[in-house]
């Protein structure tokens, strides 16, 4: 089996895109037992937030196991292939164990060091778990990738410097405005974003923060949580005409403001400036209300260009952190070799001794009666040549093992020799063309 990542993030496809392939929380169970019926899958994890939706699998055949979550997602976002496929990227065998290694660590995020994701992966990864949608080749990689994320935060501190989408937000509003301490915030949503939002902004002083959620009594719990105050649903408009800052966090799969309703709101605001943040996934927010008269309008994507106190800070704890994930990887890829190195050598040597067999039974039916001396002599010459033969390719493979092309020597000898290898080896399904590093389409 081979592990494969097929997915697109916040580098390589806009928030438009991004969302069209996004899953809705209700939709996730769903798509991920959709995956597990897959024939070219043997393992799928799904990882879905809000700036990346990446399928990690294990695939005894690398081409099918990718052509499949390609033709997936493209069904999922009513998209062409042709058209999706400049916006996925694609890591196959070390390549996608390095990747969910970064990820974990919070190097591959928009905002380095993200706090969030340790959590999002452990969750991705429990309910495959829960859904019998993983394997032994899943499994491991997750444990192992879920201890390293915990590892690097110990080690480097890069968590101690607080970093989130929703920390970055509150940064975007501190420098359109300079300060939020005399402003009135609206925060639409009641999930885990939204309070991480309440967080940030109540420790930067902001006095009046209003919670909005088609669920009251969630906006209520949240309100409370922040001394702040809980908005009726349909009362949205009043605390929009009232507030100055609006952050938008839902979780609905379509656009909650319409540039019409802005345009009536802004007329009883008297067109007074109004930030509007939107950090959902699917957008909150439609694009056109950024040219409503007085509305300065942030999608999530615009986030990238926010730089904060902390960044030098994060940038040095991620130099300490690449050089954990090299580590990692090391040991990691010398615990993976050995899994099916081992394997093909005892084939190896099993195929050798049935040939001995053969042709010595072979040679003594030809030689008629001989002595138990002679006998001996035969089968003594006979093992001493496969033994021989076999002596330099295995050697060879024993010192190609914990290298990157161990898997390469190994699926060569598999093929070269048609052997029989051990069905619980990971790399049992041979695939000589489709084994090595990995194919890379970035948009």
């Amino acid at each position: 089996m081979f592990p494969i990542t097929v997915g697109l993030n916040h580098r390589t496809a806009p928030v438009e895109i991004r969302e069209k392939v996004s899953f809705h929380p209700s939709q996730v169970n769903k798509a991920l037992a959709e995956l597990n019926t897959l024939s070219a899958l043997n393992g799928v994890v799904l990882l879905n937030t809000c700036n990346r939706l990446e399928i990690y699998a294990a695939t005894p055949e690398v081409e099918s196991g990718v052509s499949a979550i390609r033709s997936f997602l493209a069904r999922h976002g009513n998209l062409q292939e042709e058209d999706l496929n400049q916006y996925l990227y694609v890591h196959g065998l070390y390549e996608s164990v390095r990747h969910l290694f970064r990820v974990v660590a919070g190097l591959d995020s928009m905002v380095m060091g993200e706090t969030q994701i340790l959590g999002q992966v452990a969750e991705a990864y429990e309910r495959s778990s829960q859904m019998n949608a993983s394997n032994k080749v899943i499994h491991t990689i997750f444990q192992n990738a879920l201890a390293i994320g915990k590892r690097v935060r110990a080690e480097t501190q890069i968590d101690q410097h607080p970093t989130s989408v929703s920390y970055t937000a509150v940064e975007l509003a501190k420098q359109t405005f300079g300060d939020v301490k005399d402003k009135s915030i609206l925060i639409m949503g009641a999930g885990e974003m939204s309070a991480l939002t309440a967080k940030h902004l109540v420790a930067n002083g902001a006095s009046t923060v209003m919670v909005s959620n088609r669920s009251f009594q969630r906006a209520q719990a949240l309100a409370e949580e922040f001394s702040g105050k809980a908005i009726p649903y349909e009362d949205i408009d009043t605390a929009l005409v009232e507030t100055d800052i609006v952050i938008s966090a839902t979780a609905a799969n379509h656009f909650v403001i319409l540039p019409e309703r802005m345009r009536r709101v802004m007329k009883l605001r008297e067109y007074r400036s109004l930030l509007m943040i939107d950090i959902a996934v699917p957008r909150d927010i439609h694009p056109g209300v950024n040219e409503c008269e007085g509305v300065t309008l942030f999608d999530i994507d615009d986030l990238r260009g926010v730089v904060d106190a902390h960044q030098k800070a994060r940038e040095e704890a991620a130099i300490q952190a690449e050089k954990i994930l090299e580590e990692e990887m090391s040991r990691f890829k010398k615990w993976h070799n050995s899994l099916f190195v081992v394997p093909t050598i005892i084939a190896l040597q099993r195929r050798g001794e049935q040939v001995r067999d053969v042709m010595v039974k072979n040679a003594l039916n030809k030689l008629g009666p001989i002595d138990a001396k002679q006998e001996k002599v035969i089968r003594t010459m006979a093992n001493s040549i496969i033994t021989h033969l076999l002596h330099q390719p295995i050697a060879n493979l024993k010192e190609v093992a914990h290298t990157s092309q161990g898997h390469l020597y190994t699926e060569i000898l598999q093929n070269l020799f048609d052997l029989d290898v051990d069905q619980e080896s990971p790399h049992a399904g041979r695939s000589v063309h489709h084994a090595v590093g990995h194919h890379s389409n970035q948009g």
